[in-house]
Protein backbone atom coordinates (compact mmCIF):
# COMPACT_ATOMS: atom_id res chain seq x y z
CA UNK A 1 0.00 0.00 0.00
CA UNK A 2 1.12 3.42 -0.74
CA UNK A 3 -0.11 6.42 0.61
CA UNK A 4 0.31 10.48 1.37
CA UNK A 5 -0.42 12.47 4.10
CA UNK A 6 -0.88 15.58 3.17
CA UNK A 7 -0.30 18.85 5.20
CA UNK A 8 0.40 17.62 8.34
CA UNK A 9 2.17 19.03 11.70
CA UNK A 10 5.69 17.50 12.49
CA UNK A 11 8.33 18.80 15.08
CA UNK A 12 11.43 20.19 13.98
CA UNK A 13 14.14 22.06 15.81
CA UNK A 14 13.03 25.42 15.28
CA UNK A 15 8.92 24.08 16.54
CA UNK A 16 6.74 22.89 13.86
CA UNK A 17 6.61 22.71 10.97
CA UNK A 18 3.28 21.44 7.70
CA UNK A 19 4.91 18.70 4.99
CA UNK A 20 3.64 15.62 3.36
CA UNK A 21 4.75 12.65 4.13
CA UNK A 22 4.72 9.70 1.40
CA UNK A 23 4.84 6.04 2.14
CA UNK A 24 5.40 2.93 0.29
CA UNK A 25 4.74 -0.08 1.14
CA UNK A 26 6.45 0.22 4.80
CA UNK A 27 8.56 2.62 4.60
CA UNK A 28 8.59 5.94 5.07
CA UNK A 29 9.81 7.34 0.96
CA UNK A 30 9.78 11.52 1.84
CA UNK A 31 8.82 14.31 3.81
CA UNK A 32 8.57 17.50 2.47
CA UNK A 33 6.00 20.39 1.83
CA UNK A 34 4.16 20.01 -1.79
CA UNK A 35 5.18 16.70 -2.60
CA UNK A 36 3.65 14.95 -5.44
CA UNK A 37 0.25 12.42 -4.59
CA UNK A 38 1.53 8.61 -4.63
CA UNK A 39 -1.38 6.19 -3.62
CA UNK A 40 -4.23 7.14 -1.17
CA UNK A 41 -4.37 10.48 0.30
CA UNK A 42 -5.09 11.42 4.06
CA UNK A 43 -6.37 14.62 5.00
CA UNK A 44 -3.09 16.12 7.93
CA UNK A 45 -4.75 19.33 8.08
CA UNK A 46 -4.88 20.15 12.25
CA UNK A 47 -2.91 16.88 13.09
CA UNK A 48 -0.02 16.16 14.50
CA UNK A 49 2.17 13.19 12.99
CA UNK A 50 4.46 11.25 15.78
CA UNK A 51 6.16 8.02 15.23
CA UNK A 52 4.34 5.18 17.16
CA UNK A 53 5.34 4.64 20.53
CA UNK A 54 6.58 1.17 22.22
CA UNK A 55 5.19 0.16 25.56
CA UNK A 56 8.05 -1.44 26.21
CA UNK A 57 7.02 -3.54 29.32
CA UNK A 58 3.55 -5.01 30.00
CA UNK A 59 1.86 -8.82 31.25
CA UNK A 60 -1.29 -8.72 28.77
CA UNK A 61 -3.02 -11.55 31.05
CA UNK A 62 -3.39 -9.33 33.89
CA UNK A 63 -6.06 -7.87 31.68
CA UNK A 64 -8.30 -10.54 33.56
CA UNK A 65 -7.78 -9.15 37.31
CA UNK A 66 -7.25 -5.26 37.15
CA UNK A 67 -8.98 -3.22 39.74
CA UNK A 68 -9.18 -5.97 42.04
CA UNK A 69 -6.00 -6.88 44.02
CA UNK A 70 -5.73 -4.41 47.20
CA UNK A 71 -3.21 -2.26 47.47
CA UNK A 72 -0.39 -4.05 48.50
CA UNK A 73 3.61 -4.56 47.91
CA UNK A 74 5.01 -6.54 44.88
CA UNK A 75 5.34 -9.29 46.73
CA UNK A 76 2.26 -9.87 48.49
CA UNK A 77 0.27 -8.54 45.24
CA UNK A 78 2.21 -11.47 43.21
CA UNK A 79 1.30 -14.35 45.22
CA UNK A 80 -2.66 -13.05 44.76
CA UNK A 81 -2.05 -12.59 40.74
CA UNK A 82 -0.40 -16.34 40.32
CA UNK A 83 -3.61 -17.59 42.76
CA UNK A 84 -6.30 -16.53 39.74
CA UNK A 85 -4.15 -16.60 36.93
CA UNK A 86 -6.74 -17.34 34.12
CA UNK A 87 -6.47 -20.83 32.56
CA UNK A 88 -8.15 -20.45 29.25
CA UNK A 89 -6.06 -19.49 26.27
CA UNK A 90 -9.16 -17.93 24.75
CA UNK A 91 -8.91 -15.39 27.65
CA UNK A 92 -5.22 -15.25 26.82
CA UNK A 93 -6.41 -14.11 22.73
CA UNK A 94 -9.05 -11.47 24.44
CA UNK A 95 -6.56 -9.94 27.07
CA UNK A 96 -3.42 -9.89 23.84
CA UNK A 97 -6.54 -8.37 22.05
CA UNK A 98 -7.74 -5.29 24.90
CA UNK A 99 -4.04 -4.74 25.50
CA UNK A 100 -3.29 -3.74 22.14
CA UNK A 101 -6.11 -2.16 21.31
CA UNK A 102 -5.63 0.10 24.41
CA UNK A 103 -2.29 0.39 23.62
CA UNK A 104 -3.01 1.74 20.13
CA UNK A 105 -5.57 3.89 20.92
CA UNK A 106 -3.12 5.67 23.30
CA UNK A 107 -0.08 6.15 20.63
CA UNK A 108 1.89 2.76 21.12
CA UNK A 109 2.67 0.50 17.67
CA UNK A 110 4.67 -1.82 19.32
CA UNK A 111 3.96 -3.79 22.18
CA UNK A 112 6.35 -5.86 25.06
CA UNK A 113 4.26 -8.63 26.36
CA UNK A 114 6.15 -10.29 29.41
CA UNK A 115 3.55 -13.04 29.24
CA UNK A 116 2.40 -15.04 31.79
CA UNK A 117 2.02 -18.43 30.63
CA UNK A 118 -0.56 -21.06 31.41
CA UNK A 119 1.05 -24.16 33.45
CA UNK A 120 0.10 -26.76 31.18
CA UNK A 121 -0.44 -24.42 28.04
CA UNK A 122 2.12 -22.76 28.01
CA UNK A 123 2.66 -22.74 23.82
CA UNK A 124 -1.04 -22.28 23.59
CA UNK A 125 -0.90 -19.28 25.95
CA UNK A 126 2.00 -17.88 23.02
CA UNK A 127 0.03 -19.09 20.34
CA UNK A 128 -3.25 -17.10 21.71
CA UNK A 129 -1.48 -13.47 22.16
CA UNK A 130 0.42 -14.20 19.21
CA UNK A 131 -2.86 -14.93 17.31
CA UNK A 132 -4.33 -11.76 18.93
CA UNK A 133 -1.39 -9.27 18.13
CA UNK A 134 -1.90 -10.54 14.51
CA UNK A 135 -5.28 -9.64 14.24
CA UNK A 136 -5.02 -5.96 15.55
CA UNK A 137 -2.13 -5.48 13.41
CA UNK A 138 0.04 -4.01 16.49
CA UNK A 139 3.84 -4.97 16.15
CA UNK A 140 4.38 -7.79 19.13
CA UNK A 141 7.54 -8.36 20.55
CA UNK A 142 6.27 -11.58 22.81
CA UNK A 143 8.34 -12.46 26.11
CA UNK A 144 7.30 -15.55 27.65
CA UNK A 145 7.60 -15.10 31.15
CA UNK A 146 10.10 -18.23 32.56
CA UNK A 147 10.95 -19.11 35.82
CA UNK A 148 12.49 -22.62 37.61
CA UNK A 149 12.26 -21.10 41.51
CA UNK A 150 9.28 -21.21 43.10
CA UNK A 151 7.31 -18.05 44.21
CA UNK A 152 8.79 -18.08 47.75
CA UNK A 153 12.19 -18.14 46.63
CA UNK A 154 10.91 -14.15 45.92
CA UNK A 155 10.90 -13.10 49.36
CA UNK A 156 14.96 -12.49 51.24
CA UNK A 157 14.81 -15.40 54.48
CA UNK A 158 16.19 -12.64 56.44
CA UNK A 159 18.86 -15.56 57.68
CA UNK A 160 16.10 -17.64 59.01
CA UNK A 161 16.08 -21.54 57.40
CA UNK A 162 13.51 -21.31 54.44
CA UNK A 163 12.93 -24.53 52.82
CA UNK A 164 11.07 -23.47 48.92
CA UNK A 165 9.26 -25.99 47.16
CA UNK A 166 10.13 -27.09 43.81
CA UNK A 167 9.04 -25.36 41.01
CA UNK A 168 6.82 -27.20 38.79
CA UNK A 169 8.98 -27.42 35.84
CA UNK A 170 13.19 -27.54 35.33
CA UNK A 171 15.26 -25.48 33.88
CA UNK A 172 16.15 -27.73 30.84
CA UNK A 173 12.22 -27.64 30.30
CA UNK A 174 11.59 -24.00 30.52
CA UNK A 175 14.94 -23.02 27.97
CA UNK A 176 13.23 -26.20 25.40
CA UNK A 177 9.83 -24.03 26.01
CA UNK A 178 11.53 -20.88 24.62
CA UNK A 179 13.35 -22.70 21.89
CA UNK A 180 10.06 -24.47 20.76
CA UNK A 181 8.51 -20.60 21.03
CA UNK A 182 11.43 -19.48 19.10
CA UNK A 183 11.00 -22.03 16.22
CA UNK A 184 6.93 -22.03 15.72
CA UNK A 185 6.60 -18.18 16.56
CA UNK A 186 9.55 -15.58 15.61
CA UNK A 187 9.06 -13.66 12.59
CA UNK A 188 10.10 -10.34 12.62
CA UNK A 189 9.56 -9.87 8.80
CA UNK A 190 5.95 -10.11 9.76
CA UNK A 191 5.78 -7.92 13.03
CA UNK A 192 6.35 -10.70 15.73
CA UNK A 193 9.20 -11.39 17.73
CA UNK A 194 10.20 -14.15 20.36
CA UNK A 195 12.26 -12.51 23.11
CA UNK A 196 14.12 -14.26 26.05
CA UNK A 197 13.06 -13.29 28.94
CA UNK A 198 13.38 -14.79 32.65
CA UNK A 199 11.36 -13.43 34.94
CA UNK A 200 14.05 -12.09 37.51
CA UNK A 201 16.61 -12.69 39.90
CA UNK A 202 14.12 -13.27 42.36
CA UNK A 203 12.90 -16.61 40.74
CA UNK A 204 15.18 -17.76 38.10
CA UNK A 205 18.74 -19.94 38.31
CA UNK A 206 21.71 -18.29 36.75
CA UNK A 207 21.62 -21.36 34.15
CA UNK A 208 18.24 -20.60 33.49
CA UNK A 209 20.08 -17.11 32.60
CA UNK A 210 22.89 -18.81 31.15
CA UNK A 211 20.30 -20.88 28.78
CA UNK A 212 18.47 -17.65 27.83
CA UNK A 213 21.56 -16.00 26.89
CA UNK A 214 23.20 -18.64 24.64
CA UNK A 215 19.08 -18.31 22.71
CA UNK A 216 19.53 -15.18 22.43
CA UNK A 217 23.26 -15.53 20.67
CA UNK A 218 22.00 -17.85 18.63
CA UNK A 219 18.58 -16.56 17.38
CA UNK A 220 19.92 -13.09 17.49
CA UNK A 221 16.90 -12.58 19.86
CA UNK A 222 16.51 -9.68 22.49
CA UNK A 223 16.81 -9.82 26.24
CA UNK A 224 13.96 -8.87 29.05
CA UNK A 225 13.47 -9.03 32.72
CA UNK A 226 12.53 -7.47 35.72
CA UNK A 227 14.78 -5.76 38.03
CA UNK A 228 14.91 -4.81 41.32
CA UNK A 229 11.59 -3.64 41.59
CA UNK A 230 11.53 -3.72 45.22
CA UNK A 231 13.69 -2.92 47.90
CA UNK A 232 12.80 -6.87 49.31
CA UNK A 233 14.58 -8.22 45.79
CA UNK A 234 17.52 -5.53 46.58
CA UNK A 235 18.21 -7.23 50.10
CA UNK A 236 17.72 -10.80 48.12
CA UNK A 237 20.35 -10.02 45.64
CA UNK A 238 22.65 -9.63 48.37
CA UNK A 239 21.46 -13.02 49.95
CA UNK A 240 22.06 -15.06 46.89
CA UNK A 241 25.27 -13.16 45.53
CA UNK A 242 26.74 -11.34 47.71
CA UNK A 243 26.59 -8.02 45.38
CA UNK A 244 24.14 -6.15 43.39
CA UNK A 245 21.75 -7.77 41.31
CA UNK A 246 23.18 -5.13 38.49
CA UNK A 247 26.63 -6.14 38.81
CA UNK A 248 25.88 -10.18 39.10
CA UNK A 249 23.82 -9.64 35.71
CA UNK A 250 26.69 -7.95 34.01
CA UNK A 251 29.30 -11.01 35.30
CA UNK A 252 26.98 -13.82 33.57
CA UNK A 253 27.13 -11.66 30.34
CA UNK A 254 22.73 -10.88 30.56
CA UNK A 255 23.31 -7.11 30.38
CA UNK A 256 23.50 -5.82 26.68
CA UNK A 257 22.68 -3.46 23.77
CA UNK A 258 19.80 -6.20 23.13
CA UNK A 259 18.65 -6.28 26.76
CA UNK A 260 15.72 -4.21 28.10
CA UNK A 261 15.16 -4.07 32.07
CA UNK A 262 11.82 -3.44 33.86
CA UNK A 263 11.52 -0.80 36.55
CA UNK A 264 14.52 -0.53 37.79
CA UNK A 265 13.93 1.11 41.26
CA UNK A 266 16.26 0.53 43.38
CA UNK A 267 20.06 0.42 41.84
CA UNK A 268 23.13 2.33 43.31
CA UNK A 269 25.09 4.34 41.82
CA UNK A 270 27.68 1.72 40.82
CA UNK A 271 24.87 0.06 39.19
CA UNK A 272 23.82 2.73 37.07
CA UNK A 273 27.36 3.27 35.86
CA UNK A 274 27.24 -0.45 34.85
CA UNK A 275 23.97 0.00 33.16
CA UNK A 276 25.53 3.01 30.76
CA UNK A 277 28.46 0.61 30.42
CA UNK A 278 26.48 -2.13 28.96
CA UNK A 279 23.70 -0.21 27.33
CA UNK A 280 21.30 -1.89 28.47
CA UNK A 281 17.71 0.19 29.00
CA UNK A 282 15.70 0.65 31.44
CA UNK A 283 12.10 0.62 30.64
CA UNK A 284 10.15 2.72 33.37
CA UNK A 285 7.02 1.59 34.97
CA UNK A 286 5.90 4.78 36.82
CA UNK A 287 2.27 3.67 37.30
CA UNK A 288 2.34 0.38 38.69
CA UNK A 289 5.60 1.53 40.98
CA UNK A 290 3.36 3.82 42.99
CA UNK A 291 0.40 1.49 42.60
CA UNK A 292 2.72 -1.32 44.51
CA UNK A 293 4.66 1.27 46.45
CA UNK A 294 8.02 -0.42 45.09
CA UNK A 295 9.10 3.19 44.96
CA UNK A 296 10.50 5.81 42.30
CA UNK A 297 13.45 5.19 39.92
CA UNK A 298 16.15 7.70 39.75
CA UNK A 299 15.29 8.31 35.65
CA UNK A 300 17.11 11.76 36.00
CA UNK A 301 20.66 10.16 37.26
CA UNK A 302 20.15 7.00 34.63
CA UNK A 303 19.30 9.75 31.90
CA UNK A 304 22.24 12.04 33.06
CA UNK A 305 24.51 8.69 33.09
CA UNK A 306 23.26 8.30 29.68
CA UNK A 307 21.58 4.87 29.85
CA UNK A 308 18.56 4.85 27.54
CA UNK A 309 14.73 5.30 28.88
CA UNK A 310 12.07 3.96 27.64
CA UNK A 311 8.10 4.00 28.97
CA UNK A 312 6.10 0.92 29.84
CA UNK A 313 2.06 0.45 31.17
CA UNK A 314 3.03 -2.75 33.19
CA UNK A 315 0.42 -5.57 33.25
CA UNK A 316 -3.34 -4.34 33.92
CA UNK A 317 -3.52 -5.85 37.45
CA UNK A 318 -0.68 -3.51 38.64
CA UNK A 319 -1.14 -0.33 36.91
CA UNK A 320 -4.90 -0.72 36.15
CA UNK A 321 -4.91 0.26 32.43
CA UNK A 322 -2.87 0.41 29.26
CA UNK A 323 -2.78 4.13 28.69
CA UNK A 324 0.42 4.38 27.71
CA UNK A 325 -0.18 8.31 27.46
CA UNK A 326 -1.05 8.25 31.14
CA UNK A 327 2.40 6.36 31.46
CA UNK A 328 4.25 8.59 29.52
CA UNK A 329 2.77 11.93 31.42
CA UNK A 330 3.31 10.10 35.02
CA UNK A 331 7.01 8.70 34.70
CA UNK A 332 7.98 12.40 33.12
CA UNK A 333 6.49 14.88 35.54
CA UNK A 334 7.26 12.10 38.71
CA UNK A 335 10.90 13.21 38.74
CA UNK A 336 9.99 17.06 39.47
CA UNK A 337 9.72 16.45 42.89
CA UNK A 338 13.39 13.84 42.97
CA UNK A 339 15.91 16.75 42.11
CA UNK A 340 15.04 20.45 42.54
CA UNK A 341 17.07 21.19 39.41
CA UNK A 342 14.56 22.07 36.94
CA UNK A 343 16.94 21.80 33.95
CA UNK A 344 17.44 18.03 34.57
CA UNK A 345 13.49 17.71 34.80
CA UNK A 346 11.98 15.77 31.43
CA UNK A 347 10.35 17.90 28.62
CA UNK A 348 7.70 16.60 26.83
CA UNK A 349 9.83 16.66 23.38
CA UNK A 350 11.85 14.80 25.81
CA UNK A 351 9.47 12.16 26.78
CA UNK A 352 8.43 11.85 23.36
CA UNK A 353 11.85 10.84 21.98
CA UNK A 354 11.97 8.01 25.27
CA UNK A 355 8.78 7.08 24.45
CA UNK A 356 9.36 6.30 20.49
CA UNK A 357 12.93 6.36 19.39
CA UNK A 358 14.43 5.43 23.62
CA UNK A 359 11.53 2.15 22.81
CA UNK A 360 13.04 1.26 19.45
CA UNK A 361 16.73 1.07 21.29
CA UNK A 362 15.62 -0.94 23.81
CA UNK A 363 14.33 -3.30 21.13
CA UNK A 364 17.83 -3.33 19.62
CA UNK A 365 15.38 -1.85 16.56
CA UNK A 366 16.64 2.13 16.21
CA UNK A 367 17.63 1.37 12.77
CA UNK A 368 13.80 0.33 11.98
CA UNK A 369 11.69 2.62 13.60
CA UNK A 370 11.14 5.00 16.89
CA UNK A 371 11.93 8.45 14.49
CA UNK A 372 10.03 10.07 11.11
CA UNK A 373 13.13 9.37 8.93
CA UNK A 374 12.77 8.72 5.33
CA UNK A 375 13.52 4.96 5.09
CA UNK A 376 12.38 4.03 8.44
CA UNK A 377 9.60 1.72 8.71
CA UNK A 378 5.80 3.64 8.54
CA UNK A 379 5.01 3.30 12.15
CA UNK A 380 3.10 6.53 12.44
CA UNK A 381 -0.08 8.34 14.56
CA UNK A 382 -1.66 11.01 13.91
CA UNK A 383 -2.91 12.95 16.29
CA UNK A 384 -6.33 15.26 15.92
CA UNK A 385 -5.71 18.21 16.93
CA UNK A 386 -9.05 19.70 17.16
CA UNK A 387 -10.35 17.84 20.12
CA UNK A 388 -11.18 19.48 23.23
CA UNK A 389 -8.70 17.68 25.29
CA UNK A 390 -6.19 19.32 23.17
CA UNK A 391 -7.41 23.17 23.02
CA UNK A 392 -6.88 25.65 22.81
CA UNK A 393 -3.75 26.34 20.68
CA UNK A 394 -0.61 26.34 22.39
CA UNK A 395 2.03 23.58 22.07
CA UNK A 396 0.98 20.37 20.36
CA UNK A 397 2.73 18.37 22.24
CA UNK A 398 2.76 19.98 25.63
CA UNK A 399 -0.86 19.60 25.38
CA UNK A 400 -0.38 15.71 24.31
CA UNK A 401 2.17 14.79 27.28
CA UNK A 402 1.07 17.08 30.17
CA UNK A 403 -2.82 16.78 29.62
CA UNK A 404 -5.35 13.90 29.49
CA UNK A 405 -5.85 13.85 25.98
CA UNK A 406 -9.22 11.45 25.28
CA UNK A 407 -9.82 9.95 21.88
CA UNK A 408 -7.58 11.77 20.19
CA UNK A 409 -5.74 8.95 18.45
CA UNK A 410 -7.39 9.46 14.71
CA UNK A 411 -5.08 7.35 12.33
CA UNK A 412 -2.11 4.82 12.75
CA UNK A 413 -0.04 2.69 10.93
CA UNK A 414 2.26 -0.30 11.24
CA UNK A 415 4.44 -1.73 8.72
CA UNK A 416 2.45 1.02 6.74
CA UNK A 417 -0.72 -0.80 7.41
CA UNK A 418 -3.72 1.26 8.79
CA UNK A 419 -4.81 -0.37 11.96
CA UNK A 420 -6.97 3.06 13.26
CA UNK A 421 -8.60 5.31 10.44
CA UNK A 422 -11.15 8.23 11.85
CA UNK A 423 -10.53 6.85 15.80
CA UNK A 424 -11.92 3.72 14.56
CA UNK A 425 -9.92 0.35 15.47
CA UNK A 426 -9.50 -1.31 11.55
CA UNK A 427 -8.90 -5.07 12.39
CA UNK A 428 -11.12 -6.00 15.06
CA UNK A 429 -14.41 -4.98 16.47
CA UNK A 430 -13.91 -3.41 19.85
CA UNK A 431 -17.21 -3.42 20.22
CA UNK A 432 -17.34 -7.91 19.93
CA UNK A 433 -14.44 -7.62 22.22
CA UNK A 434 -16.58 -5.43 25.32
CA UNK A 435 -19.03 -8.07 25.14
CA UNK A 436 -16.68 -10.62 25.10
CA UNK A 437 -14.70 -9.51 27.79
CA UNK A 438 -17.68 -8.63 29.80
CA UNK A 439 -19.83 -11.94 29.34
CA UNK A 440 -16.24 -13.82 30.41
CA UNK A 441 -16.46 -12.00 34.03
CA UNK A 442 -18.40 -11.06 36.96
CA UNK A 443 -18.33 -8.84 40.12
CA UNK A 444 -15.86 -9.67 42.53
CA UNK A 445 -14.96 -6.82 44.62
CA UNK A 446 -14.90 -9.52 48.16
CA UNK A 447 -12.35 -11.86 46.53
CA UNK A 448 -9.99 -13.34 49.32
CA UNK A 449 -6.57 -14.66 48.71
CA UNK A 450 -5.48 -17.84 50.94
CA UNK A 451 -1.51 -17.23 48.83
CA UNK A 452 -1.46 -13.80 50.60
CA UNK A 453 -2.53 -15.52 54.14
CA UNK A 454 0.34 -17.45 54.16
CA UNK A 455 2.81 -15.12 52.99
CA UNK A 456 2.38 -11.94 54.59
CA UNK A 457 3.59 -13.00 58.18
CA UNK A 458 7.16 -13.77 56.64
CA UNK A 459 6.97 -10.80 54.46
CA UNK A 460 6.39 -8.46 56.88
CA UNK A 461 8.94 -9.86 59.47
CA UNK A 462 11.56 -9.97 56.91
CA UNK A 463 10.80 -6.17 56.12
CA UNK A 464 10.85 -5.08 59.36
CA UNK A 465 6.95 -4.16 59.72
CA UNK A 466 4.69 -5.02 63.00
CA UNK A 467 2.98 -8.11 63.23
CA UNK A 468 -0.76 -7.86 62.55
CA UNK A 469 -3.05 -8.34 64.95
CA UNK A 470 -5.05 -11.49 64.39
CA UNK A 471 -8.79 -9.50 64.21
CA UNK A 472 -6.91 -6.61 61.94
CA UNK A 473 -5.57 -10.27 59.61
CA UNK A 474 -9.22 -11.07 59.05
CA UNK A 475 -10.52 -8.29 58.09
Amino acid sequence: MSFTIQNVLIPDDQGYKTVDVQIQADRITAIAPNLPVIGTVIDGSHQLLLPGFVNAHTHSSEMWQRGIIPPSPLELWIAELYEFTPLDPEQAYLSAVGTAVETLMTGGTSVVDHLVLIPGWELETIAAAERGYRDVGIRAFIAPLIQDEALSAGIPTGGDEVKHSSYQATTEAMLDLLQTAVEKFHRPDEGVEIMVAPTGIQMCSDALFAGCIELSDRYNLNRHAHLLETKAQKLLAQEKYGCSAVKHLQEIGFLSPKTSLAHCVWLDDRDIEIMAETRSTVVHNPLSNLRLGSGIAPILKYRQAGVNVSFGCDGSASNDSQDLLEAIKMGSILHNVTDFDYLHWITPRQAVEMASRGGAIGLNRADQFGSLEVGKKADLVLYNLKTLSLLPRTDPIGLLILGRPVNVVSHAWVNGKQVISDHEVCNVSVNDLVEKLFEQSEWNPKRKSAAVAQTEARYRSVMGLPEIAIEQSST
